[in-house]
């Protein structure tokens, strides 16, 4: 099974663009459910993004890389 991994809404505004601020993880790592694996950033204001599933992660986004709200920044296989 694939879980899909979005940008949170963080904002108001559904234009509203983040930044993927740190990766904890690299494309192709084994995760576990509950780890940490990103931390991104609206407006100075920042959230950890856990992994939902065990499973293998793909990044989409580069870190420091720009997203909006909604946006699929990784999946989990």
């Amino acid at each position: 099974m694939s879980e899909t991994i979005t940008f949170p809404e963080m904002s108001n505004d559904p234009d509203a663009e983040g930044v993927v601020a740190t990766w904890f993880v690299q494309s192709g790592e084994t995760v576990k459910a509950g780890q940490v694996i990103a931390e991104v950033m609206v407006d100075k204001v920042s959230v950890d993004i856990e992994a939902p599933i065990d499973g293998v992660v793909t990044c989409l986004v580069e870190e420091e890389g720009v997203a909006k709200q909604g946006q699929e920044i990784a999946r989990i296989d």
